[in-house]
């Protein structure tokens, strides 16, 4: 049989499993597309209704009327910026609620931050391989896993409470608060901070052992400075997620609005997601708009981190290092 026969025998063999995987190629595609659109159309509903709510449909401006809309949107942010807990909603505001989140982002920042990649530099550039190894990133793993609310009972036993022994007890303080969020995001940066020293190829530490580079050399100079676009993405990640997080927050703060805003680490707090809680737990529609308000807010600070995290990983990626 010929060249050309024997291409015609396999071709009419694999015909028919040719068109499964055409049509299967086209439904997973088509299954895709309709999975994002979803998730965009279902978000696009939410931050409408939220930005409806916020506004109250006030004098009767109707959707369309964007500039009005957008004018008036951006004064009632500034005004919820500025004003403290009042007694009206019409009064009221979440200069206390943003200033406590402010705290907590530098607080966790400063804990949670140099722990998790310090944890990650050592798991895997000096760690040996073996069951200890894998016993403690299996369990790093699966505290990445666990609810937040077991962080909160969690910080209200070991740091608001200290087990009991009140001399060691830190209260309702934000050193509290910003603890128990650290070890909540602490799994997620020393994974993604992982993940990105895997990223580097090998090549790169082999060539600075053998130029003479000690190991601390070569992690600091080189492998440190190529992971850097990934780790940086994961730990503003990570503190974004524990800006918003609720639940915890409710077990290691008092759970009420403040009148006055932290000036301390050591002061009591009242973070953004708090304040919109309480807010939220009002019945009448002027409450419901200002905690309308408060959700815009947070939602502008998530985006301004997960922003800054976009912006440092294309600059790492236009200027590499190492």
């Amino acid at each position: 049989m010929s060249s050309a026969g024997i291409q015609s025998a396999i071709d009419a063999m694999y015909a028919p499993a040719g068109w499964v995987r055409h049509a299967a190629r086209v439904v997973f595609a088509v299954a895709c597309f309709l999975a994002t659109l979803t998730g965009v159309v279902v978000l696009s509903i939410l931050l409408g209704s939220v930005v409806a709510a916020a506004l109250g449909q006030t004098e009767g401006r109707p959707w369309y009327d964007l500039g009005s809309n957008l004018r008036e949107l951006a004064a009632l942010l500034v005004r919820l910026v500025r004003a403290d807990p009042g007694e009206t909603a019409a009064v009221s505001g979440f200069r206390v609620g943003v200033i406590s989140s402010l705290w907590l982002l530098a607080l966790v920042t400063l804990f949670a931050v140099p722990v998790g990649i310090g944890a990650a530099v050592y798991l895997e550039e000096y760690a040996r391989p073996g069951r200890l190894k894998s016993i403690v990133e299996t369990n790093i793993a699966n505290l990445a896993g666990v609810p937040s609310i077991v962080y909160g009972i969690l910080g209200l036993t070991v740091f608001v409470r200290a087990f009991g022994f009140r001399p060691f007890a830190l209260g309702y303080s934000l050193w509290s608060g910003a603890l128990t969020l650290g070890l909540l995001v602490l799994p997620t940066i020393i994974i993604a901070a992982q993940e990105a020293l895997r990223a580097v190829p090998p090549s790169l530490r082999q060539a600075s052992l053998a130029l003479g580079a000690t190991r601390w050399q070569t992690v600091r100079d080189h492998v440190i400075p190529s992971a850097a676009p990934g780790i940086l993405t994961g730990v503003i990640l990570a503190i974004s997620r524990a800006i918003g997080e609720t639940a915890p927050v409710l077990m290691v703060t008092q759970a009420t609005s403040l009148l006055d805003p932290p000036r301390g680490p050591w002061d009591s707090y009242a973070p953004l997601p708090l304040e919109i809680y309480n807010y939220a737990r009002f019945p009448t529609a002027d409450y419901q708009a200002l905690a309308a308000g408060g959700i815009l807010l947070l939602l502008m600070l998530l985006l301004s981190l997960n922003g800054i995290a976009i912006f440092l990983r294309n600059w790492y990626g236009r200027h590499p290092r190492g």
